[in-house]
C-alpha cells in the first residue's frame, strides 16, 4: 500500500511539473483539457469512459460554485445546525464527566450533502498548489490549466478557450445565466464568459459579459463600470445599448419575465465592495442567492434548455477575513439556492442534472481547536449577529471617529458576538484574560493610524489586512466555538463534488478540476 501510494504521488508530481513544463517550452501549443487524477492511467480512462456517455443527457444544467468552500465550510454549517437541534449536545462532550447517557445527535446535512452521488476534485493550477478563484474557475469551465489570476487564457495570456457556457450557448442554443452573490465581474463568474490575462481587468471582463449575449446576469454590482480612469463608457450604458434590461431595484427586478429576453439585475442592496449583503446582514424581505436563482429560472426556462452557474462568493469572503460565523451562514445560503434549483427537479426528472462544488478552499478552516481540546462549542456562533464587514462599517470606524473608550466598545461586542468581560463561571462566552488583552491591543492598534503594509509578522499573523480590532473579535469567538483558520488565504484542499439527476453518476470518484469540464463537455456533446 505504502509502494501504492508513494508511486501515485509521484505521479501526480510528474504531471503538474510537465503540464507546467509544457506551458514554457510551447507558449502557442494548443494543449489537450486536462482531466487527470493522481494516476496518469486512471485518468485515461475516466476520460474515454466519459467520452463514450451514451446514457439521456440533461437539458437543464444547475451548476453551483461555493467560492472558497470545501469540505470544512459545509461540514461545518453541518455540524452547527446539528448542534443547535441537539439538547444533549454540550451534555456529551468529551470534557463531561458525568454524561448521565447523553449522546451526540451528529450533524444536519445540507441539502447536497445527500445527493446521490459525491466526487472528489483536485485544485491545483499551473504555479500552485493553492490556487485563486480565477485559474480553478478557468479548469472547471474551460478543462484546461492556468497561472493564478488568469481566465480562460494559456499561461502566455495569448491563447483563449471557450467556456461550457459559451459552447453551450452557441452550439445548442441554449439559454445562459450567471448568478453571483459577489461582482458580476469578479473571477468565477467571469471564468464562464471572460477571457483575460489578468482579473483585474475589470472593464474589459465586463465587456465581454455584454458581449456573451448571455440571456440573465444577476448578484452584484460591476466593479470599474467606467474603467480604472472613469473615462470608458459606462458598461451600464453598453449593455442596455445591447438590448439588455438592467434593473438596481428589487421591485425592477421582481417584474423581470422571460419576455425581456436578456437582463442584469443588481442588487438592490449592496454592501462591501458592491457585493450582496452577507446572510448574516441581509434584513428580512431582502432577496438572497435562491431569489436570484428562482428568477433565473422563470427567465431562462425554454424546452432547448438552459445552463446555469450560481455562486456564492461571500463564503470566500467570510474565510478570507477568518469570520466563521459569516461562512457557516452564507454556506446555509448557497444550500437555500440549491433547493430552488432541487424543486425545479422534481417538475423535470429526466432532464435535470444540478452539480455543487467550490472552486478552492480558503482560509484553512478546522472543526477544532488547540484550546478547547476534543469539545466544540459550535452554538456560541448563535451570538453573532454581524458580519465583520458591517462591524467595521458600522462600527469601528465611528469608534475611531468618536474616540470611543475600550469600555464601550465592549459593549458593542457583547451585544452583537456575545462575547462578555465579566459574567458566570460556567459562561462560555465570558472572555479571560489572555483574550481581554488580545481585544485590548488589537483595538488600540486599529484607533491608531495604522498601515496594514507596515506590519510586523507577529501583526500580520494576527490580523493578516483586516481591522486589528474586528478580526481579533471573529478570531476568539471562533475559537470558543472550537473552530480556527489557519491563513487568511487560499489552500490546497481538494473540494467536493456533489451531483443530483440525468448523468449524475458521471461525477463520482477523485479527479481534477478540469475533468468537471470534460465530464459535462462530453455528456452534452459540446465540442
Amino acid at each position: 500500500m505504502r509502494r501504492l501510494l508513494a508511486g501515485l504521488l509521484a505521479g501526480a508530481t510528474v504531471l503538474g511539473l510537465a503540464a507546467c513544463g509544457a506551458a514554457a517550452q510551447q507558449p502557442g501549443a494548443q494543449a489537450e483539457p486536462m482531466a487527470a487524477s493522481l494516476d496518469g492511467t486512471l485518468a485515461a480512462a475516466s476520460v474515454q469512459n466519459d467520452s463514450q456517455w451514451t446514457g439521456r443527457a440533461p437539458k437543464y444544467v444547475f451548476l453551483f460554485i461555493g467560492d472558497g468552500m470545501s469540505y470544512p465550510q459545509f461540514q461545518a454549517a453541518a455540524d452547527y445546525l446539528g448542534a443547535v437541534a441537539d439538547p444533549d449536545y454540550t451534555k456529551a462532550l468529551p470534557s463531561v464527566k458525568d454524561r448521565q447517557g447523553a449522546k451526540l445527535n451528529g450533524p444536519q446535512a445540507l441539502n447536497f450533502m445527500d445527493f446521490e452521488v459525491a466526487g472528489s476534485a483536485v485544485t491545483y493550477d499551473s504555479c500552485s498548489f493553492a490556487p485563486d478563484s480565477a485559474s480553478t474557475a478557468t479548469s472547471i469551465a474551460t478543462g484546461y490549466k492556468t497561472y493564478s489570476g488568469m481566465i480562460n487564457t494559456d499561461e502566455t495570456g495569448t491563447k483563449t478557450y471557450e467556456t461550457i457556457a459559451e459552447k453551450l450557448h452557441e452550439q445548442k442554443g441554449w439559454k445562459v445565466g450567471v448568478i453571483s452573490s459577489v461582482n458580476l465581474n469578479h473571477a468565477t463568474p467571469a471564468a464562464f464568459y471572460a477571457h483575460q490575462a489578468s482579473r483585474n481587468n475589470y472593464y474589459e471582463i465586463g465587456v465581454e459579459m455584454v458581449e456573451s449575449g448571455f440571456e440573465y446576469f444577476a448578484g452584484g454590482a460591476l466593479k470599474k463600470p467606467t474603467g480604472n480612469d472613469g473615462t470608458q463608457r459606462d458598461l451600464y450604458e453598453l449593455a442596455a445599448e445591447a438590448g439588455y434590461k438592467v434593473t438596481t431595484t428589487q421591485a425592477d427586478a421582481a417584474k423581470v419575465t422571460a419576455q425581456d429576453e436578456k437582463v442584469i439585475l443588481i442588487d438592490e442592496h449592496l454592501a462591501d465592495d458592491d457585493a450582496m449583503d452577507y446572510e448574516l446582514d441581509r434584513v428580512e424581505g431582502e432577496w438572497a442567492l435562491a431569489d436570484y436563482v428562482e428568477k433565473g429560472i422563470e427567465v431562462l426556462d425554454n424546452d432547448k434548455g438552459f445552463f446555469m452557474m450560481c455562486e456564492g462568493g461571500k463564503i470566500d469572503w467570510a474565510c478570507h477575513a477568518n469570520d466563521a460565523g459569516s461562512t457557516v451562514s452564507d454556506t446555509l445560503a448557497l444550500a437555500d439556492a440549491v433547493q430552488v434549483a432541487v424543486d425545479f427537479a422534481k417538475k423535470h426528472p429526466q432532464d435535470t442534472l444540478i452539480l455543487v462544488t467550490g472552486d478552492h478552499e480558503t482560509g484553512g478552516l478546522t472543526i477544532g481547536y488547540a484550546g478547547t481540546d476534543y469539545d466544540t462549542y459550535l452554538t456560541n456562533l448563535t451570538s453573532q449577529k454581524i458580519s465583520y464587514a458591517q462591524f467595521d462599517e458600522q462600527y469601528v470606524a465611528r469608534y475611531k471617529a468618536e474616540k470611543t473608550s475600550f469600555a464601550d466598545a465592549m459593549k458593542d461586542v457583547e451585544e452583537l458576538f456575545g462575547l462578555k468581560l465579566k459574567g458566570s463561571a460556567n459562561d462560555r462566552l465570558v472572555l479571560t484574560a489572555y483574550e481581554v488583552q488580545r481585544l485590548k491591543d488589537a483595538y488600540a492598534l486599529a484607533m491608531s493610524d495604522y498601515d496594514s503594509d507596515a506590519y510586523t509578522q507577529e501583526q500580520y499573523v494576527l490580523y493578516g489586512t483586516y481591522n486589528p480590532f474586528s478580526v481579533t473579535v471573529t478570531h476568539i469567538l471562533n475559537n470558543k466555538s472550537g473552530i480556527d483558520f489557519t491563513s487568511y488565504s487560499h489552500t490546497g484542499l481538494p473540494v467536493a463534488v456533489f451531483a443530483e439527476g440525468t448523468g449524475a453518476e458521471s461525477f463520482g470518484g477523485y479527479y481534477d478540476n478540469t475533468a468537471i469540464y470534460t465530464k459535462l463537455a462530453n455528456m452534452l456533446k459540446v465540442r
